[in-house]
């Protein structure tokens, strides 16, 4: 988000990273974690366990509470130096489907910190997206579910007392308005202005410790935010003749409660603003909100996305900040895969074999479109030895040996 973020050669580096053979996939609910299963026919609340699940980071148990961790203060995508730290708990699993939830928990907030807790469904074979609630209030699902998960956010300054969060619970009650949100036919796709992250060595919204050449991105809003190592949430960032496939791990810039890919009645702020438009965008060009972020900074740049710098000027070639497409996979359906490396990159080529041209990148963990499969070179990857590349884009092909995923129609 920084103006001061501009193209810097880095001389005897190269873009090139190891694929090993060990894999990470995302398991469904059902294996990615046992769930909490709710009593047959029970309207009561189900108490959900403190203990924090994979995907969670600077946070510990103490007892029936969730506390902010011991890591220090650091500088995201956001610009703001801060102690943060994100729990994903237990999936719960009621008898029935239920169209909303009420959350229950109890909230210590000292010295100018904050806690909030986010549920999402599994809904249509995948998750949605994270929904902040409200303790004792309904929460609207985005579909009729019988799986829900929360988590919950511990922000604090850089020093003083920790926030916590206890006594969580969750029930079903369908005694609220049709949520808003919904999953489209298509994801929804923007074109915004993009500027490259840096920071390496610093520490992400989700936990996070960025390294040199990284993959992933920032959007400006915790619902859209992957746990640490997942790709649950994940975009398509294209220029004219290049794509890049990454998970959302950081929030920012400028903003964090600007979900601007979703309609304009369901936004957490901004919600005179069209679907698609971020908030920092109508403030530079426009004189929104006073030219002002939602922390009263001038807004220097329109930025709606941030990109890690493996992202910036490996898979996307870009020498200084740009106007890119971006499709936010997670809001329509549509084929899927989810690139199972153990670090680093996947390559994108233009024809299905290993002397096709390099046109894009995919990083760990990240989901990638999948328009068709077609046969090409064999490949042996994380997934076995396989002839089928997928194609994730007009012109660019992705081997299926280091895809998890199904099997899709013929191109």
């Amino acid at each position: 988000m920084r103006t001061t973020r501009r193209f810097t050669p880095a001389l005897g580096l190269t873009a090139a990273a190891a694929i090993l053979a060990a894999t990470f996939t995302l398991a469904p609910p059902s294996t990615a974690a046992p769930s909490t299963v709710a009593p047959a026919s029970t309207t009561a609340p189900v108490a959900v366990s403190p203990q924090p699940i994979a995907g969670s980071s600077n946070v510990k148990q103490d007892g029936n509470r969730i506390v902010l961790g011991d890591a220090a203060a650091a500088i995201g995508a956001s610009e703001l130096k801060q102690r943060s730290g994100l729990a994903e708990l237990t999936p719960v699993r009621f008898s029935t489907p239920a169209s909303s939830v009420v959350v229950g928990y109890t909230a210590s907030t000292p010295d100018g910190s904050s806690a909030e807790v986010l549920v999402r469904a599994w809904v249509h074979g995948r998750w949605s997206e994270w929904t902040p609630t409200k303790a004792g209030t309904p929460t609207a699902l985005p579909g009729a579910s019988d799986q829900v998960q929360l988590r919950i956010i511990v922000l604090a300054p850089p020093t003083g007392a920790k926030p916590s969060v206890g006594d969580v619970s969750v029930q079903p009650a369908d005694k609220v308005a049709a949520s808003n949100m919904t999953v489209q036919a298509a994801p929804l796709k923007s074109k915004v202005f993009a500027t490259r992250e840096g920071l390496v060595g610093g520490t992400t919204a989700n936990g996070h410790v960025i390294v040199d050449r990284d993959h992933f991105v920032a959007l400006p809003s915790r619902r859209g935010l992957s746990g640490n190592g997942s790709g649950t949430y994940s975009v398509k960032v294209c220029t004219a003749s290049r794509c890049a496939f990454e998970p959302v791990w950081d929030v920012g810039p400028w903003n964090t409660k600007d979900d601007y890919w979703n309609p304009s009645a369901t936004r957490e702020m901004w919600k005179d603003l069209p679907q698609g438009k971020p908030e920092a965008q109508a403030a530079y060009q426009n004189g929104y909100n006073g030219k002002k972020d939602q922390f009263g900074r001038t807004v220097a740049n329109p930025a709606g996305i941030d990109l890690a710098d493996g992202v910036f000027w490996d898979a996307l070639k870009l020498a200084d900040n740009s106007w890119v497409d971006v499709t936010y996979l997670w809001t329509g359906d549509g084929g899927r895969g989810t690139v199972s490396i153990s670090s680093g990159y996947l390559n994108v080529r233009n024809a299905p074999n290993s002397a096709g041209a390099v046109v894009g990148m995919a990083g760990k963990s990240a989901q990638v479109t999948v328009e068709c499969q077609t046969t090409g070179e064999n490949v042996t990857g994380s997934q076995g030895t396989s002839n089928v590349w997928l194609r994730v884009n007009a012109g660019m092909y992705v081997a299926k040996a280091w895809i998890s995923g199904g099997t899709f129609g013929a191109c």
